[in-house]
């Protein structure tokens, strides 16, 4: 069963990879409802998403979703204490904090031009964040992180790159003109095969094929030169003493 996972985590991995330029060490943005998932289910963090991932990453957390999970009260003491744990990184909010959900959601907003994943269990902020391309999503199932499947968004932003980076760009466009015209290619004209006017033949496919002459008229033939031919008698031959007797009888 692991196999099957680390397949499927390696190739959402390559599909970020290939397609938005995903490197690593991977930056995970990780919020307070995912540290109090993993606090609860018993999950290291620090130890379970790195061997899941099977790279190196960096976890990071912002002011703003430390003070939303402050504000949550003493129930949430545990996963604040862990999420404390990870690099602060600067989201622009620090003189008016907003909730995690916002801080996360304006980080990856432009087309996520710094690549980063995000940690939650925040069910809204996952639906929120399909909607955007290139922005991978990690959640716990049990005690197992799972990396989400990359958004029907995602797949049709990666077939648009591939299309443009197959197209022709218009300055090499000029350029190809350019080429033709001084090896002299541009004022050729293809001439196409022109149309054989006049009757059709017959379709060869139509035709039947020639039957082989039975032999029957040849032995036919060798018949009637049979019955054409004269029956030639057989000749009787006579005994010497039979002529004999013959000759003297009509003597006397």
């Amino acid at each position: 069963m692991k196999i099957k996972r680390y397949k499927k985590v390696n190739r959402y991995l390559n599909f970020y990879i290939n397609n938005f330029g995903f490197r690593q060490p991977y930056q995970i943005l990780v919020d307070g409802t995912f540290c109090l998932a993993a606090l609860n289910r018993q999950v290291n963090i620090a130890d379970n998403i790195p061997k899941y991932l099977q790279s190196e990453l960096k976890l990071l957390t912002t002011q703003c979703a430390i003070i939303e999970t402050e504000s949550l009260g003493p129930s949430l003491h545990g996963a604040l204490v862990i999420l404390k744990q990870y690099a602060l990184h600067k989201c622009g909010h620090e003189g008016k904090p907003i909730s995690g959900a916002k801080c996360f959601h304006s980080m990856v907003a432009r087309s996520n031009q710094k690549h980063y994943m995000v940690a939650t269990q925040d069910r809204e902020l996952q639906n929120i964040l399909k909607t955007l391309p290139g922005v991978p999503i990690l959640y716990l199932h049990d005690k197992a992180p799972v990396l989400m499947e990359p958004s029907r968004t995602s797949m049709l932003k990666s077939e648009a790159n591939i299309n443009e980076r197959v197209s022709v760009l218009p300055t090499e466009k000029m350029v190809i003109d350019k080429l033709k015209e001084g090896s002299g290619l541009a004022n050729e004209k293809v001439e196409k095969p022109k149309k054989r006017k006049g009757p059709k033949g017959p379709n060869p496919l139509s035709c039947k094929k020639k039957k082989p002459k039975l032999q029957s008229s040849s032995v036919n033939e060798k018949s009637e030169k049979s019955n054409n031919c004269k029956v030639k008698r057989k000749k009787v031959r006579i005994p010497k003493h039979v002529k004999e007797l013959l000759l003297n009888k009509s003597d006397s």
